[in-house]
């Protein structure tokens, strides 16, 4: 039975935009049978890390910070798929940034050089073999993700997990504007789900549904 644990980073959690494309992602891959926890982290009290190395120095493995991550990190490791769920900010909200820190205590303190960069990898009692990213922008281009989408891939590398693809939804607010696209990328988000649960990928038709305009450049401009 494959275990998912999904993190909301969205500080307007349940009612934000995020949540929109999270929801049915997640309800996608209830229907092909896995375990999903949902966390929102402006419900948890993550504090940030304080760079003692700790975790990797005096004790791998654990993180001497009493807080909300002493209930994720059990859960964290028996995770199968980690999903990060995120608005773009610069680049991220701070819960979400904090939560992301805090994950080092997963990870071996044994670095190896991979193409030429230094990267760790995750713990032998971490199940976690994939990374999922959902975020939405309220700016009109794709590439105002680049910040964020880099964060996900490049935690998944370094802890040697897959990065299994990223559901983007840009300029978000028209979402509720047009409600029959919005219908096609919610739905689309439902089969992401269920495919990457059931066969282990997302097709990139359904990816690009999930991030097609829905309002033109010049128009999105002149709204501004």
């Amino acid at each position: 039975m494959t275990k998912v644990l999904a993190i909301n980073g969205s500080p307007k959690m349940e009612k934000g935009r995020t949540a929109k494309v999270l929801t049915p992602f997640l309800e996608g891959m209830e229907k092909a049978g896995a375990v999903v926890e949902l966390f929102y982290a402006k419900r948890l009290n993550v504090k940030p890390c304080e760079g003692e190395w700790y975790c990797w120095n005096k004790k791998p493995g654990e993180c001497y910070i009493e807080d909300s991550m002493q209930l994720l990190y059990p859960k964290l490791r028996e995770t199968d798929i980690l999903v990060l769920a995120t608005p773009v900010y610069v680049p991220l909200p701070g819960e979400m940034q904090n939560l992301i820190n805090r994950i080092v205590p997963l990870m071996d303190p044994v670095l190896e050089l991979q193409n030429g960069r230094t990267r760790a990898r995750t713990r032998s009692d971490v199940k976690i073999s994939k990374i999922v990213l959902v975020s939405t922008s309220g700016w009109w281009e794709m590439d105002n993700f680049g910040t964020v989408l880099r964060i996900a891939e490049e935690l998944a590398k370094d802890m040697k997990v897959e990065f299994s693809g990223a559901l983007l939804r840009p300029h978000s607010p028209y979402m509720s504007e047009n409600k029959e696209e919005a219908e096609k990328i919610f739905e689309a988000a439902k089969q992401a789900g269920y495919q990457l649960t059931k066969e282990g990928r997302i097709a990139n038709e359904l990816l690009e549904i999930i991030g097609q305009p829905l309002i033109s450049k010049k128009e999105w401009w002149q709204s501004r």
